[in-house]
């Protein structure tokens, strides 16, 4: 064998080595999340199937859990509410949030002086934690000492100034914003970098057929940033279909005022931790079975979705 041929398989033999090692890097992490997050979930589908007397295993019910949120008092009507509550979640945060966060993702993409210190300022709120929002915005929020009601109060604004947090007709909608203002720095983020992936040769060439204003808009942008839309929307539909710690730091796991800021997470808190609809007890089974269902809604509509889009993505 030559001296080449015997350098080149030491050079093969290490370089198949190194690809080895780095496949191992990952492994910490995958561990953790299998345990975590894994374990976690096939737990949760096992557990749905039994009742459970306190924090004890009982009886294997099959399906009873499941049929039990659906059809049974009180939970069925706890469920829907709360089940429509994540939805208006949803569809607040995608005009509002997604909505603004494009607006001004155009504006920094169009090279406004200002622009990065602009993008930075918007971002902050998001390196805050979330319990600290909450408390934060609360405080905001009194109807006696707030800074909002204050405000108003002193522009001519009596009539607007009211109990955010303690009237039902705006309580999940003022958390539903502070959420949007806490997270339009991400959605912004990930819109710009859609934008700026845009080639210019596209744009200039679009300009000088003289598409603008609007139709530029749907025309040009929107069709060649749809990947950037798929993922803010299912991060969206994630967050919104799993929102507990905003509502949690600022009304608690009971829904306050009546019912009226209760979410699917909060409402499996309370039967998983708490008592089942606020009640003395915990009820794991119904608990386990309502995050199975929150599992699957979350799961089936984000794939169907990515699915669809995928068809009416533009490659570049």
């Amino acid at each position: 064998m030559s001296h080449n041929s015997v350098n080149d398989s030491v050079a093969g033999s290490g370089g198949r080595w190194q690809r080895a090692v780095i496949h191992l890097f990952p492994l910490p992490a995958l561990l953790i999340y299998t345990v975590i997050i894994v374990y976690s979930m096939l737990a949760a589908f096992g557990y749905s199937f039994f009742s459970w007397k306190g924090l004890s295993r009982d009886a294997f019910v099959g399906f009873d859990n499941f049929v039990t949120l659906f059809t049974e008092e009180p939970y069925n009507d706890t469920f829907w509410r709360a089940l429509g509550h994540n939805a208006y979640y949803f569809a607040l945060e995608m005009v509002v949030q997604n909505g603004i966060a494009f607006l001004l993702a155009y504006i920094i993409y169009t090279k406004v002086r200002g622009a990065e210190w602009f993008k930075s300022a918007i971002f902050l709120p998001r390196l805050l934690s979330v319990i600290v929002i909450g408390f934060l915005w609360k405080l905001i929020l009194n109807p006696n000492t707030g800074v909002l009601n204050t405000f108003l109060k002193t522009i001519g604004l009596n009539s607007w100034a009211r109990s955010w947090l303690g009237d039902p007709d705006t309580a999940l909608t003022s958390i539903i914003m502070v959420n949007n203002w806490f997270g339009v720095g991400f959605s912004l983020l990930i819109l710009l970098a859609g934008l700026q992936s845009i080639p210019s040769e596209i744009v200039e060439a679009a300009r000088l057929d003289g598409v603008k204003g609007f139709k530029f808009l749907r025309t040009i942008i929107a069709p060649l940033i749809v990947p950037s839309i798929v993922i803010v929307t299912v991060f969206s539909f994630i967050h919104a279909f799993e929102a507990f710690e905003l509502v949690y730091a600022m009304q608690g796991s009971q829904g306050e005022p009546y019912m009226s800021t209760d979410t699917l997470a909060t409402y499996f808190y309370r039967n998983a931790f708490g008592g089942t609809s606020g009640g003395d007890s915990v009820s794991i089974g119904l608990g386990s079975a309502l995050a199975v269902i929150m599992f699957a809604i979350i799961s089936i509509i984000s794939a169907v979705f990515m699915n669809v889009t995928r068809k009416h993505q533009v490659d570049l």
